[in-house]
This record gives C-alpha cells, structure tokens and sequence, in this order.
C-alpha cells in the first residue's frame, strides 16, 4: 500500500503534522469547524494542517487546533452588538445622495445603483 502524497503524522517533512484531505484524526477541527460547534481557537497555536492538491493554485491548506483547547465563543454583548449595527448601517448608506440602500454598496461603484446611474433618487 502506497502512503499518501501528505501524510506527514509527525512533521518531518512538512514542519507541522500534516494530513491528506478528510483524513485528519479525531480531536482536531479547522476553525469554521470549531466555530459551527460555538468554539473558537482560544489564542493556541496551531496543531496541524490539511494540505490537499488543487488545479487552480496548486497545494492549499487549512489549519487545525486542537479541540481539548479550544474555548467557548465570547458572548455578543449590547455594546458590540451596537457597534456591528453601526458598520453595518454604514456599509449601506450611500455617500452622495445619504440614504440607506437597504442593501451593501458595491465596492467597485461606491455609491448605490440609482446614483451610479445618474438616476434621480426618490425621497
């Protein structure tokens, strides 16, 4: 039986112990992974890493930690919560006519669709 091109348990050749796509062990998770399970890293380093073949950008990567370490999501609190409504409400507000879009700008336009038009904006 031939090993897998990354199979690297120990990281010798890798530096980290490295795994092939959907083969890493039990006890290690990415942090979409830990954050779908309400957890987050917790300031740990890295643990090991999944590195797989891809034909657009060659060999990718994603990181793994250690789910023994990893802590619970910090709670939204009413001033954070205050605080992403307000980036928010600004990522909507259009700078030259001042309304709420009622959806993000685009980035490449900068303002909403019936201003980059030339379009009259209704009150």
């Amino acid at each position: 039986m031939s090993r897998p091109r990354f199979w690297d348990p120990d990281g010798e050749r890798f530096g980290l112990p490295t795994f092939p796509w959907r083969m890493a062990p039990d006890g290690y998770l990415t942090r979409r992974q830990l954050r779908a399970r309400g957890l987050r890293p917790g300031g740990q380093p890295v643990a090991a890493q999944i590195l797989w073949r891809s034909r657009r950008s060659g060999v990718r990567a994603a990181y793994l930690y250690r789910t023994t370490l990893a802590k619970p999501v910090r709670p939204m609190t009413p001033a954070r919560a205050a605080a992403l409504a307000a980036a928010n409400r600004a990522r909507r507000t259009c700078p030259s006519c001042g309304r709420d879009a009622g959806y993000v700008l685009p980035a490449h336009l900068g303002t909403c669709l019936p201003c980059a038009d030339g379009l009259p904006v209704a009150a």
